[in-house]
């Protein structure tokens, strides 16, 4: 067992789901959002397009429309005119019976045990049990054989797309010495991406003189605390505002103007890993450290790796997801009261082949574990155990041990330029290879859907 991540796409689990490009996600609506679909007037049933003999029918599209409509309005974003979303709806179809029925040509088969994975991952992602993925699933249209037949139709989709496009995208070592100049000459600091964690102290709107001296005076202890190497982590819980202490105090990377210009400003002329001086803003006293830094079209330079370890427990008939959670938390006591070890606990009852090693996972970069289990450790601070944690593998207890920052060898950032420079590659190929698939089925417009 294994928490690396080794599983579908995001954008494949979104499209299982029928979300369109822009509300991609694995979260699911809020029950209700069935409300909504309880008030939706039933519309006719005719076929709307023929696809290789083979139908879609208005049914189809309406569902997949409301579906939609649905999402973003749980979502609160504008809602677009329904009958050209149905038109888009009708299209996106067309193209996956085409895929599909390739598919089934050409022998691609989809696993029972990979379907059964796939459902407990979004059920993992939306930190559900599976009773409750279904309940929702069927809250939103579809009843559980639907679910599973559309996940197993997204699932030969990507093995087609994986096999068919493959072989067509290429990157060479000039591809990549080209990019790398051409990012390198077009270089300044809008249009580079940076990543900053900050400490904040709130000052409050009617602050008197003194105190805002004395929440200064705390902002400044905090950088030279952290200044001096301490955890900028651990300085974060310890005192910045609560609102303010997710991810470790960390922004989140992103091109420098859509952070405050002020932030920009402090921090321009700082390498990675420097902190700034202390930044006063309207919400109060800031301390910045730079977490990573790197031009906009440049894949990042240096990565943040966590050392973690675990404890993983799987839910069976013998021990079900609530006795696993139990005795997790039983093992987090005894840790927490000073009388086992971690290491001796994992080698004891981990059923994961890190076991052996104590539950140690070494030192990994970021998106090496599974979305869920990642998550956690993140908010975690060394030395720090989670509660227990459901991902798409079984039970976990994580403790993170340390974090560093790790500068990428030549070597690996021209492999980080090579694979986004193949994802690049790959949508522009799928687009090309696509419209080849349409251009040569065949494909009759009968009706225009309702």
């Amino acid at each position: 067992m294994n928490v690396r991540n080794n599983f579908l796409s995001v954008a494949i689990l979104a499209a299982v789901l029928g979300l369109p490009a822009q509300a991609q996600g694995l979260r699911l609506p809020p029950d209700a959002a069935a409300a909504a679909a309880a008030n939706e007037p039933a519309t006719a049933d005719f076929i709307v397009a023929v696809v290789n003999s083979e139908p879609i029918t208005n049914t189809e599209i309406q569902r997949e429309v409301q579906r939609i409509l649905q999402q973003l309005a749980v979502q609160q974003r504008p809602l677009p005119d329904r009958q050209r979303l149905s038109s888009e709806v009708l299209e996106r179809l067309i193209n996956q019976k085409i895929q599909l029925q390739l598919a089934r040509e050409i022998g691609i088969r989809v696993e029972e045990s990979a379907i059964d994975q796939s459902e407990q991952a979004i059920a993992a992602q939306n930190q559900l049990d599976l009773a409750t993925l279904r309940r929702r699933v069927e809250a939103d249209g579809l009843s559980a054989s639907q679910f599973r037949a559309q996940l197993r139709d997204q699932i030969m989709l990507q093995r087609l797309r994986e096999r068919e496009l493959t072989p067509r995208v290429r990157v060479s070592e000039l591809d990549i010495d080209a990019y790398l100049q051409e990012q390198q000459s077009a270089q300044n600091v809008s249009q580079m991406n940076i990543n900053l964690a900050h400490i904040l102290i709130a000052v409050p709107e009617n602050a008197t003189a003194d105190q805002v001296q004395s929440l200064q005076a705390q902002a400044r202890k905090a950088q030279e605390r952290a200044r001096a190497g301490e955890d900028f982590a651990l300085l974060v819980r310890e005192l910045s505002e609560p609102s303010a202490q997710s991810k470790g105090g960390q922004l989140g990377l992103r091109s420098a103007d859509r952070y405050p210009a002020l932030f920009v400003e402090a921090t321009r002329d700082l390498p990675q890993g420097a902190v700034s001086d202390v930044v006063r803003s309207p919400a109060g006293f800031h301390v910045l450290k730079v977490v990573e830094k790197a031009s906009a079209g440049l894949p990042a330079m240096a990565v943040t790796q966590s050392h973690a370890r675990h404890i993983l427990l799987l839910p069976s008939a013998q021990q079900s997801e609530a006795q696993a959670r139990a005795r997790l938390l039983e093992l987090k006591g005894q840790l927490q009261s000073g009388r086992a070890d971690f290491a001796a606990l994992a080698r004891e009852y981990s059923q994961d082949g890190s076991a052996a090693q104590g539950g140690d996972l070494g030192w990994a970069n970021p998106g090496m574990f599974v979305p869920e289990f990642e998550d956690v450790m993140n908010r975690l601070a060394p030395g720090e155990v989670s509660e227990p944690l459901l991902s798409r593998f079984g039970m976990h207890l994580i403790q993170l041990l340390d974090r560093r920052q790790v500068s990428l060898s030549q070597a690996e950032q021209r492999e980080a330029v090579r694979a986004l420079l193949r994802e690049k590659k790959f949508d522009e190929t799928l687009r090309t290879w696509m419209q080849e698939q349409r251009g040569r089925a065949y494909v009759e417009l009968r009706e225009t859907p309702l």
